[in-house]
């Protein structure tokens, strides 16, 4: 039982299994014309052995011309179907990998799968495997894998029929051919081309391609120089790359010069038999030309393309695979039966006790936080990068859950909510927000809503105007625009400001006007704070002159809460809150920008 599950559990085995559930006729044909293309070769050799012995024998040669005819013709005609179909279920094979993928990332309620670094090479193996980095595409794939087992159906065929000579030929035949896959087993990259180390270089490299190749990284690549750089980083990743692949590939000399001695051995052996039994009539003419013919055939059992093609199309399939099993309980979250009331919270959303660590980490955020913050008020988040700002964020929309502790909605713990229910009370801003490639409808609205509220959440983001509800949001499709980084950030707002007047009731927004300017914060935080009058709002930021707006302001440090209160009561304490605001006010001295704005909203 434990060899049957071993067998079951190697990336081979889930190769071929992975083939019916992705597309079953396919695979049908497809292992159907394998078979057929291995046996002909046999087939053919006999028909050739019977018109042999029909000339030798004065017989008609109808029926072995016939014979043969037919074989010759499936071999040429079941060869392209073959690789038709190869190229077809190879494509249907990545489609049912990258369902499966994007499922088993997007399927788990938390993150945490996401962000689990023992995940990230099976990850990238997965993510990139039909992008030719570290070899053939799966369509490309399949035909070589075609061709490997082809030629190994087309030994064995051959050597059954060698059993019509002696029982002895084939095994001695078979095993001598067979032996090269152990001779030459350290040339194997069943276990040498998914080291970690194979991995880690795969993951640097296609790091450094797509700095070089996508949009974001562009303007600095140039402004910076680095254009050189990058490509040098790449070209030396990616050498490295082969060069680890090369080493777990490449025939060790001394293995090759047994499996060259052992093979001509048996050959040997089996060749004089062969002539022995001619030569002493015990072997017709015919006969002899059909052993001869599968004695050379069971060659194709020997060690080669098939060793090593079969890891390039069965790793992927395992990667993904073993990240159906891993990432569902890394992202697992339990759902409670509850159902968060309409406008949740309604009375105190209550932190109690919290602590928690990221996954695989030893470093504690939070260290027995409490926090209290009524329904309908808002609450301003300051700190110290690493404080625990967004984090706490991730916590509140159930990302993560604690290790301890509790967060609870007027009074219920958050972890007895059914997780949909509550976040569809829930809606933020994130400093690294989605900037979809689709309509700005879509952007505001990702689940539909009515256009009259699309357009009023953008009036209250001051977003009117930015663009037409149907306008694609990136210059790659017909009729595009692109947005600058401000006013990404105001389609992001009208993204949580939409949510607000489609019943949600918690608004997190984590640095939500990092990139306005002076100017476009003061205005557009005044007409956020009216259009989330009606629920509860937590912003977490690094301007004092957003964060001194809010009802209350929290300062965490070291995990909690050291300082809480109104700006003007934590101004009057004069602690730790009053440093970082004279702090920051100090940068701005001047009276007015460039534009002539006045600096009093610091003060």
């Amino acid at each position: 039982m434990t060899a049957l599950r071993e067998l079951r559990e190697r990336p081979e085995w889930q190769l071929f299994r992975s083939l019916p559930r992705a597309d079953a006729r396919l695979a049908f044909y497809w292992w159907a014309a394998l078979l057929a293309r291995g046996v002909l070769p046999a087939v053919f050799a006999i028909t050739m052995g019977a018109l042999v012995a029909g000339v030798q024998d004065g017989r008609s040669l109808t029926g072995p011309l016939v014979a043969m005819g037919i074989t010759f013709v499936l071999l040429q005609v079941v060869a392209p179907f073959h690789e038709v179909v190869s190229t077809a279920l190879g494509g249907r094979l990545s489609a049912w990998l990258n369902d499966e993928l994007t499922t088993s990332c997007v399927a788990p309620p938390g993150i945490g799968h996401l962000e689990d670094p023992e995940l990230a090479n099976d990850l990238t193996t997965a993510r990139e495997f039909d992008l030719g980095m570290t070899g053939p595409p799966m369509y490309i794939n399949m035909g070589f894998l075609a061709a490997g087992l082809v030629e190994l159906v087309s030994g064995l065929a051959a050597a059954v029929v060698l059993l019509g000579f002696a029982w002895w030929a084939p095994l001695l035949l078979g095993g001598a051919w067979g032996s090269t896959h152990w001779l030459l087993r350290e040339s194997s990259i069943w276990k040498d081309r998914n080291t970690d180390a194979v991995k880690s270089e795969q993951r640097h490299a296609d790091y450094a391609y797509r700095l070089a190749v996508e949009a974001p990284p562009a303007k600095e690549l140039r402004l910076f120089g680095l254009q050189e750089w990058t490509i040098d980083r790449f070209r030396t990743r990616r050498r490295r790359l082969f060069e680890l692949q090369y080493e777990a590939t490449r025939l060790r000399q001394k293995s090759v010069v047994v499996s060259l001695l052992v093979v001509a051995a048996a050959n040997g052996i089996v060749f004089w038999a062969l002539g022995s039994a001619a030569s002493s009539g015990d072997v017709s003419l015919g006969r002899l030309v059909v052993y001869a013919q599968v004695a050379v055939g069971v060659s194709a059992v020997a060690f080669g393309g098939l060793n090593w093609v079969i890891d390039g199309a069965s790793a992927p399939v395992a990667s993904v695979l073993r990240l159906r099993t891993s990432m569902a309980p890394a992202g697992a979250l339990p759902s409670g039966e509850r159902v968060a009331a309409a406008r949740a919270p309604r009375s105190e959303l209550r932190v109690r006790d919290l602590r928690f660590a990221y996954p695989r980490t030893h470093r504690q955020i939070y260290d027995g936080l409490d926090l209290a913050v009524p329904a309908g008020s808002s609450l301003a988040i300051v700190g110290q990068n690493g404080a625990g700002k967004t984090t706490l964020a991730k916590l509140l929309c159930r990302l993560y859950d604690p290790d301890s502790g509790t967060i609870e909605i007027d009074g219920v713990d958050l972890r007895d909510l059914d997780i949909d229910s509550w976040r569809s009370q829930v809606t933020a801003v994130f400093q690294d927000f989605v900037r979809f490639d689709l309509p700005l409808r879509d952007n505001v609205a990702p689940g539909g809503a009515p256009d009259e509220d699309i357009l009023a959440a953008l009036r209250d983001a001051g977003a009117e105007g930015i663009a037409d509800l149907d306008t694609p949001l990136a210059k790659g499709y017909p009729g595009g625009t692109d947005l600058s980084g401000g006013q990404w950030q105001r389609v992001a707002l009208a993204r949580a400001l939409c949510a607000v007047r489609r019943g949600a009731g918690l608004v997190l927004l984590d640095e939500p006007t990092a990139q306005l300017d002076v100017r476009g914060e003061a205005a557009i935080f005044d007409r956020i704070i009216e259009a989330t009058r009606d629920v509860t709002t937590i912003l977490i930021s690094h301007r004092f002159s957003t964060v001194r707006h809010a009802d209350r302001i929290a300062v965490l440090e070291q995990g909690r809460v050291i300082e809480l209160g109104s700006h003007d009561e934590l101004m009057s304490a004069k602690g730790r809150y009053k440093a970082m605001f004279d702090l920051q006010a100090s940068r701005f001295e001047a009276t007015a920008d460039e534009e002539g704005l006045d600096y009093d909203v610091l003060t």
